[in-house]
C-alpha cells in the first residue's frame, strides 16, 4: 500500500470521560495528515455509529480514540476482521493495557519491575475498612489508588492520611468495581515512547514529567504551564538505559503495537518501576510524544506519517 495515496481515516471521540480529548488529539492528527500532503479524513465516533467506520471504506484507521470503547480492543477487533490496518496495539494488547489490573498482573508474573500492589476484582467482597488496613500494613503511606480502566489520571487518588484511605477506595469505586492499590513511589516520574518500526522497536527520549499538582493529574496533562516535559531527563545514563530496556521488556510482554508510551517512576532505590502502559498516547499541544519527537528534530507532522507507515507495515 502506498502511504501517499491511501485513504486514511483519524477516528475520534467516543463516549468514555476522556471524549474531548480524544477529539483535541484526532484534530490535531488530522490536519498534521493533510499538511503531509496525505489522503486524511476525520470521522466522530458516537458509540452506535462505529459500523459507519467500514461504510467509508478505509485504507488505513487512525485510532485516536482515548479510554472505553476505543483503547480497549473493541474498535480494533472490527477493524480486523474487516482486514484494515489501523495504529496502535492490536486486540489483545490494547485489551490488557485498558486493564490496569490485569496488565499489573501480567507484569508481575513476569519479572517487570513494578510497584507493589492489591488489587480488587469485579465481584470480589471487600470491606473498604479493611481493605485500607491491609494496604497501611503492607505498603505504608502514602497509597496509590486507582480505578482499573480510566484513563487520563481519572480516579486516581494519593492518599497521605490513614483515616482518608477507606473513604479514597469508595471514591475510587465508584469509577470502577476493578481497583488497584499501590505502593507510592516518591521518585522522578519518567516516560518512554516506543514505536514499533520493521527493523525493531524505536525508543524515543525518555521524558521526565514535573507537575504543578501533586502528580501528573487531569490538569496537568491539559492545562498548558501546569506540567513541566523535560529531555532528556536528569537521571544517570545507566538509569536511563535501565529504563528503557525496561519499557520495551513492558512492551513485548503485554503484546504491544504500534506507538505505546510506557509510564515509570524511580524508586527510592534509584531504579526504575513501570507504571502503566498507555496504547493511544494523547496527541494534543500539550502531550508527551509531540514534545518526545520533537526533541530528536521529529516534527508533529513527520511524527503522525511515522505512525502511519508502522500500521501499513506491519
Amino acid at each position: 500500500m502506498d502511504i501517499k495515496t491511501a485513504k486514511i481515516l483519524v477516528v475520534m471521540g467516543g463516549t468514555s470521560s476522556e471524549r474531548d480529548i480524544s477529539l483535541m488529539s484526532g484534530n490535531a492528527v488530522l490536519e498534521a495528515l493533510k499538511g503531509r500532503g496525505l489522503n486524511a479524513g476525520g470521522f466522530v465516533l458516537d458509540g452506535g455509529n462505529a459500523a459507519q467506520i467500514l461504510q467509508k471504506n478505509p485504507d488505513c484507521v487512525f485510532i485516536a480514540l482515548h479510554g472505553k470503547g476505543g483503547e480497549d480492543g473493541t474498535i480494533q477487533g472490527m477493524l480486523e476482521i474487516a482486514g484494515i490496518p489501523y495504529t496502535g496495539s492490536g486486540v489483545a494488547g490494547s485489551a490488557v493495557c485498558m486493564n490496569k489490573v490485569l496488565s499489573k498482573k501480567i507484569l508481575a508474573e513476569s519479572g517487570v519491575r513494578t510497584a507493589r500492589y492489591i488489587s480488587v476484582s469485579p465481584g470480589d467482597d471487600f470491606c473498604a475498612e479493611e481493605l485500607a488496613r491491609n494496604a497501611i500494613d503492607r505498603f505504608g503511606l502514602p497509597l496509590v489508588i486507582k480505578a482499573s480502566c480510566q484513563g487520563s489520571s481519572v480516579g486516581v487518588e494519593i492518599v497521605r492520611e490513614e483515616t482518608e484511605v477507606s473513604g479514597a477506595i469508595k471514591r475510587v469505586y465508584e469509577y470502577d468495581k476493578e481497583l488497584l492499590i499501590e505502593e507510592f513511589l516518591p521518585g522522578k516520574e519518567l516516560t518512554v515512547p516506543l514505536l514499533q518500526k520493521p527493523d525493531g522497536l524505536f525508543a524515543f527520549p525518555i521524558i521526565e514529567i514535573v507537575s504543578e499538582n501533586e502528580f501528573y493529574d487531569f490538569e496537568s496533562k491539559y492545562q498548558p504551564g501546569m506540567s513541566h516535559h523535560i529531555i532528556p531527563a536528569r537521571i544517570p545514563e545507566e538509569t536511563a538505559a535501565e529504563a528503557v530496556e525496561l519499557a520495551k521488556k513492558a512492551y513485548i510482554c503485554l503484546n504491544c503495537g504500534g506507538l505505546t508510551r510506557v509510564d515509570l517512576m524511580l524508586g527510592p532505590d534509584g531504579e526504575p518501576y513501570v507504571v502503566e502502559l498507555n496504547t493511544i498516547p494523547g496527541m494534543t499541544a500539550t502531550s508527551l510524544v509531540p514534545d518526545s519527537a520533537a526533541a530528536i528534530g521529529i516534527g508533529f507532522g513527520e511524527l503522525t506519517e511515522m505512525i502511519i507507515r508502522a500500521a501499513i507495515e506491519k
